[in-house]
């Protein structure tokens, strides 16, 4: 009779069911049937995440006024923070991708796999650029407006000139066809490859900022305002990197709190 241990290494090495699988139903040993549950668990997420990722190149292609049609995908991160900039990014990706199976919108992914998956979109587009759009160009433009902005930017500054532009819901005034998709991040490929860029960028700026200014913890809220960001709001007052223009933030410097 086969081990378990041996039954497990088969399993680790299967890609597809085969028909010693179905062998491996009948069974008795717990040990088999919780190796056999486990494979199949796996293999259903692998698929699942297979056709999403296939859903996602569909939904960019949709776009591609040609074949070979260059198609980016454009995404931001640091809208809602009261401190820190927003980074925007504009992606560009190849046909196809599959190094990039399972990614998905930077906010329902960890930050070790945002950083693995960030290296990849590095690796594998045709063009990438990024754009960080300063908190006192916020309050200036006023974030919706210093967005736009940043996004155009980023599209710009793209070495490739795309033929058209996804942008995950904002209109953009730019000298190319575009679509402004709501939750563009869950349906577009390029689209969920620019939240990562924009998001690791933004986030490594605030692990800088951190540095400067330790008592806001910014390299744990990335400067949005938790309970403890605000305290320590309270406590010190907002710095150079805060939103005047944001609330609580706004109403402390009408009250005379001046910026460190």
């Amino acid at each position: 009779m086969t081990t378990i241990k041996d039954i497990i290494e088969m399993l680790q090495k299967a890609e597809e069911p085969a028909p010693w699988m179905a062998e491996l139903g009948q069974d008795s040993r717990a040990g088999v049937k919780n190796a056999l549950a486990r494979w199949q668990r796996q293999y259903h997420k692998k698929q699942m995440m297979m056709q999403e990722h296939m859903a996602k190149m569909a939904f960019d292609k949709s776009f591609a006024p040609f074949e070979g049609a260059m198609v980016a995908g454009v995404d931001e991160a640091g809208r809602g923070p009261l401190a820190g900039p927003v980074v925007t990014a504009a992606v560009i990706l190849p046909r196809e991708v599959p190094e990039l199976v399972g990614l998905d919108d930077s906010k329902s992914i960890s930050k070790v796999e945002r950083q693995r998956l960030a290296e990849l979109i590095h690796n594998v587009s045709i063009a990438c650029s990024t754009h960080i759009q300063s908190a006192r160009s916020i309050d200036d433009l006023n974030i919706y407006a210093a967005t736009r902005d940043s996004m155009e930017q980023a599209v710009k500054a793209l070495p490739v000139k795309p033929d058209f532009v996804i942008v995950d819901a904002m209109a953009l005034d730019i000298d190319c066809p575009t679509e402004s998709v709501i939750k563009g991040d869950a349906k577009s490929l390029a689209v969920a490859a620019a939240s990562i860029i924009a998001k690791t960028t933004r986030d490594a700026i605030m692990d800088q900022l951190h540095t400067d200014f330790p008592e806001y913890h910014f390299e744990k809220n990335a400067g949005y305002g938790t309970a403890e960001h605000v305290e320590a709001l309270h406590i010190h007052g907002p710095c150079e990197h805060h939103r005047t223009s944001f609330e609580p933030v706004k109403s402390m410097i009408a009250e005379g709190r001046k910026s460190r």
